[in-house]
């Protein structure tokens, strides 16, 4: 059986569905209100070489808040259920990429225990119709629902455009890294505790 899920979340804000394959080639196929973070979801897909399906409706009327935040939720989920009982995996991954002149590390832990650290530091703006302090609410409900260590840094950077994607490509590496299987250890939960939790 592959590493594939499927989650689906309704809310009276959102109406969100994730299908993912941990071994795919890079397919996406995303639907969002949102152009901008679409396009960002893609960039997980293509550099994490998941295929990824992402369907969601939301109130952007409002904002596009809680839209962002529930795609976070919903995918941090079906990666957390992808990898099943996390047996082979690498567990660890990281990423330095750059983009002109912006440069950002990602750098995970698929340990069971979710936290968050974001040292990105961007001025309130927007992209689109999306606002640019998303990024840090999409990344942290990700890591709280795939129950990720995630820590994400800004080196270098004054474009917004490049600081956000490179830091979703960067993202994509690391996840792409740390849900690997690893040849050397299969079947072995990479723990000395013998739980990931």
């Amino acid at each position: 059986m592959g590493r594939t899920a499927s989650v689906e979340r309704t809310t009276r804000e959102t109406r969100i569905r994730v299908e993912v394959d941990l071994d795919g080639t890079g397919k996406a196929t995303i639907q969002t209100p949102l152009p901008f973070l679409s396009h960002m979801l893609e960039q997980i897909a293509r550099h994490g070489l998941f295929d990824l399906s992402i369907f969601a409706e939301g109130d952007v009327d409002i904002d596009g808040h809680h839209t962002t935040e529930d795609i976070g939720i919903v995918l941090g989920k079906a990666v957390l259920d992808a990898l099943g009982d996390r047996k082979g995996i690498r567990r660890y991954g990281s990423a330095t990429l750059p983009m002109d002149e912006a440069l950002v590390t990602a750098a995970m832990d698929l340990s069971g225990r979710p936290f968050f650290v974001w040292r990105v530091d961007l001025p309130k703006a927007k992209l689109g119709n999306w606002d640019t302090e998303l990024a840090e609410v999409f990344f942290e409900a990700f890591a709280r629902s795939a129950q990720a260590n995630l820590h994400v840094r800004l080196h270098e950077g004054s474009n917004l455009h490049h600081i956000i994607e490179i830091s979703f490509k960067a993202f994509a590496r690391a996840l792409r890294e740390a849900t690997s299987l690893d040849p050397r250890s299969p079947d072995v939960l990479p723990s000395t505790k013998g739980v990931l939790d």
